[in-house]
Parts: structure tokens; sequence; C-alpha cells
């Protein structure tokens, strides 16, 4: 699941995604797609998450191509390789 999240961080109060993870700072997580970035923006999440005061310009995640495409119906990425979980083993009176 960390695999398919995007690393965005401030650098001189621009948002840019972190593609190699190693960038120095706070750092917050973001689904690809626009729906997560359209949502942490209308929440202002980016300044509280990265504890930056005042707002951030975020100009340049919106051009970013892992967050112009849709992953699926919805904002997040379609699980893969899980299996529904069988019946419980005991259960408590």
């Amino acid at each position: 699941m960390i695999g398919e999240l995007l690393r965005v961080v401030a650098v001189d109060r621009r948002l840019v995604v972190d593609e190699r993870r190693r960038l120095p700072g706070r750092g917050a997580w973001l689904h690809p797609g626009p729906g997560c970035l359209a949502k942490a923006e209308r929440r202002r999440a980016f300044p509280r998450a990265l504890k930056a005061q005042g707002a951030l310009d975020a100009a340049g995640l919106q051009d970013h191509p892992a967050l112009t495409t849709e992953t699926g119906t919805g904002t997040y990425p379609e699980p893969t390789g899980i299996k529904e979980a069988g019946r419980p083993v005991m259960s408590q009176p």
C-alpha cells in the first residue's frame, strides 16, 4: 500500500512530489488520482500535515502525471491479491 502512495513535501512554500522519497523535511502522503488531491486541497490538509504556517502553492502537483489520471472508479487504487476472510475461530458469549 505504501508503494502506491505519493510523498509530498514543501520546498520554498511550493508543494512537490518526492519521487525518490528522499527529500528532507516533513512529508504528507497522498493517493494517486485527482480526487484525493482535490479533497486534500479543499480540506486544507497540506499546511496541517506539513505543519506549515499559511497557504502552500499546489500548482506543481496538478501537473504531476500520477495526480492527473484517475486510478479506477474511486480515488483509492484497487486492492490486489486480497482474499476474503474465513469464519471466526470462536466467539465469546
